[in-house]
């Protein structure tokens, strides 16, 4: 599991600084903490992905990993928004999902976050 993933606002510049930095450290046999950054441009876009009911679903899989009935039943919401939710942020890489057996029921999808932490840093201006 990733130690950590840092989601921030950021312009282009900062992005290529971070990644030049990241491959000079690699080049001199440099250590990496175990973080991952996801960087939007645009404060609002982040916070349009990351909404609310979204982050919901991520701290209560950071809790403890959760199937959909269960995040349907905690979250009191629809299962076909927390099954589109959990796809979304699946494909921004801040949680996975698994199928596993439910015995007498068919299979159940498993949800767990990728890091036991995950940051949110919005920089206004």
């Amino acid at each position: 599991m990733t130690k950590k993933i840092v989601v921030r606002t950021g312009d282009v510049a900062g992005f290529f600084d971070r990644a030049r930095n990241a491959a000079k450290r690699a080049d001199q046999g440099g250590t990496f903490d175990g973080t991952v950054t996801l960087s939007f441009e645009d404060p609002q876009k982040m916070f349009t992905v990351l909404s609310a009911s979204r982050r919901r679903i991520m701290k209560e899989v950071l809790l403890e990993p959760k199937t959909i009935n269960e995040l349907v039943v905690r979250l009191h919401r629809d299962r076909t928004a927390i099954t589109r939710d959990v796809g979304l942020l699946e494909q921004m890489g801040l949680i996975i999902s698994q199928r596993q057996s439910n015995p007498g029921h068919g299979v159940q999808k498993l949800v767990s976050p990728v890091a036991s932490k995950i940051e949110m840093v919005a920089t206004l201006g």
